[in-house]
């Protein structure tokens, strides 16, 4: 059953990455993009993977760890209008605002923007016979999913996120944190 889920969700992502990746070298504005995302003087954090394999739930260390995809319209956050803050699932790097997050009908969570290309890492991705540009956690190196050229201004991006690799802090919570 695991197998057809995920043969179905590999199908589905093919699919829609062969409709607007194709077979291209990634555009001038996703290269420039790339190059500012490139952090200098960071480390990253490493947990034991017994340690994520605890914590985390299956779909979650796939995505993040085995750099898998959930399927289509599947993840939680692809309908998610709640006002907020994305957070990386594995360290809680903060992401992506809810500011920054549009419907872009690909049935997976988007945004035009980071919250700071110093939060993520941008990598050529030639898997699946396409170029792609993957989109990673700076802080954990968690895969979140890969950015394409074809958002809404004022960037032009499209980050395209798997649900599993995010968590979702409510404006109201992240008020409460900041005020204690």
């Amino acid at each position: 059953m695991k197998f057809v889920y995920g043969l179905q969700s590999l199908i589905w992502m093919n699919i829609l990455h062969l409709i607007t990746a194709a077979k291209r070298e990634p555009s001038p504005v996703l290269q420039k993009l790339q190059e500012s995302c490139k952090t200098s003087g960071t480390c990253e954090v490493h947990i034991p993977k017994e340690e994520l394999k605890s914590r985390l739930t299956p779909m979650q260390y796939h995505v993040t760890q085995e750099k898998g995809t959930e399927g289509k319209n599947a993840g939680q956050f692809v309908h998610n209008k709640a006002e907020g803050l994305y957070t990386c699932v594995v360290c809680g790097n903060q992401l992506f605002s809810s500011e920054t997050k549009f419907n872009s009908g690909s049935g997976w969570p988007s945004f035009y923007n980071a919250i700071d290309n110093d939060r993520i890492k941008l990598v050529k991705d030639t898997s699946h016979g396409m170029v792609r540009v993957e989109v990673t956690c700076a802080k954990c190196g968690a895969h979140l999913g890969h950015v394409f050229d074809d958002g809404p201004p004022p960037t032009g991006n499209r980050y395209c996120m798997n649900s599993a690799a995010l968590n979702f802090m409510k404006k109201e919570d992240i008020k409460l944190k900041s005020e204690l």
